[in-house]
């Protein structure tokens, strides 16, 4: 009698088992064919550490589901874990069915979400590291104050082959891919695979040929050219020839915009630069001091760097504003020639003002 009691109590625990599990099939079932709210292409964030709790706040509270309970069970029927959770961008279609939400923010074996997409990053007109850091810091999860201490590093700057004054001409202004999940390390990492992509066999010659003895040079003396010319850069082989006439000769560059650069952020909106201005000592000025600066004045972009590797085989050794405040050059062999040049320069200027 005991045996066939147990031997039913065990049948029935066993259809309450199999029914159970059958009503979690049913919920995971139903749960999987609800659809997301969104009637359009909808760009959806999950931030690095993000578990199942967070994943269905941030689907509830971006109106992407309406309904955490059938979410819920769809996950508990795939045993999906909190470490299964990919986080990047998505791009959520239309209602979309549970399950293939699901589906698509699962982590692979590449470490990314199965449907996971790239955005893009584009950082230009940045004068140091700082500028960089707060614009790429807007288009990807990276921390702008861990990446700044980062790159900044002595084991990085190190690891890479820079000093903290040169270090900027390791990133090459463009336009990249990545996923958004990208931290401070990864994004060093890219860049530096730019950086080698960019240096070719072919623009090392060049930069022997040219006189300069490392790839930071060659960004330096185009920031240089740069902050001289950023509006007409069929100007940049003119200049770049004309420093490294200079540099060859072993005279000061007598760059304008090395001893701006000494003042930082203090001639902001300062058009007319004095005596005073240029005769601030820092190891930038190039009145003070003789060649290259100790490191960029500015990011400059790459077709400047390679204005610097292919620059025009000339003889000047001046350059003035022209009259009429167009933003070009005349440009000088003698010093008699560049007077003549700065003398019809500064009467254009009296003329303005009368």
């Amino acid at each position: 009698m005991n045996k066939q009691l147990r031997r039913s109590n065990y049948f029935l625990l066993l259809t309450f088992l199999i029914f159970l599990n059958s009503c979690t099939s049913i919920d995971a079932y139903f749960g999987g064919k609800k659809e997301s709210l969104n009637t359009e292409k909808t760009s959806f964030y999950i931030p690095t550490g993000t578990g199942i709790e967070e994943l269905k706040n941030l689907l509830l509270n971006h109106k992407i589901i309406d309904d955490a309970d059938a979410f819920q069970a769809v996950l508990d029927y795939k045993e999906f874990q909190d470490n299964k959770v990919g986080s990047g961008k998505y791009i959520i279609d239309p209602n979309t069915k549970y399950n293939t939400l699901i589906n698509g923010f699962t982590l692979n074996s590449l470490g990314n979400g199965n449907k996971e997409v790239e955005v893009e990053i584009t950082f230009n007109n940045c004068q140091n590291i700082k500028d960089i850091a707060s614009k790429v810091s807007t288009q990807i999860e990276m921390d702008s104050t861990t990446f700044v201490n980062y790159i900044l590093s002595d084991s990085i700057l190190k690891k890479y082959g820079f000093n903290e004054a040169k270090i900027g001409a390791l990133f090459l202004p463009n336009t990249y891919r990545a996923f958004w999940d990208t931290d401070h390390e990864e994004f060093v990492s890219k860049m530096a695979e730019e950086f080698r992509k960019f240096w070719t066999p072919d623009r090392i010659t060049k930069l022997k040929q040219v006189g300069l003895s490392s790839q930071s040079d060659a960004v330096t003396l185009a920031s240089i050219v740069y902050k001289e010319q950023d509006k007409y850069p069929e100007e940049w082989k003119t200049i770049a020839g004309l420093y490294l006439n200079r540099i060859r000769k072993g005279w000061k560059l007598q760059s304008d915009p090395t001893f701006r650069f000494c003042w930082g952020d203090e001639l902001d909106g300062v058009e007319r630069l004095t005596y005073e201005h240029r005769d601030r000592d820092c190891p930038y000025n190039t009145y003070i001091y003789a060649g290259l600066p100790p490191g960029p004045i500015f990011i400059p972009p790459a077709d400047v760097v390679d204005a610097v590797l292919n620059a025009e085989n000339n003889n000047y050794m001046y350059m003035c504003a022209k009259p009429k405040g167009d933003g070009l050059h005349n440009f000088a062999r003698t010093l008699a020639q560049h007077n003549r040049n700065a003398a019809e320069f500064q009467q254009w200027i009296r003329n303005r003002k009368r």
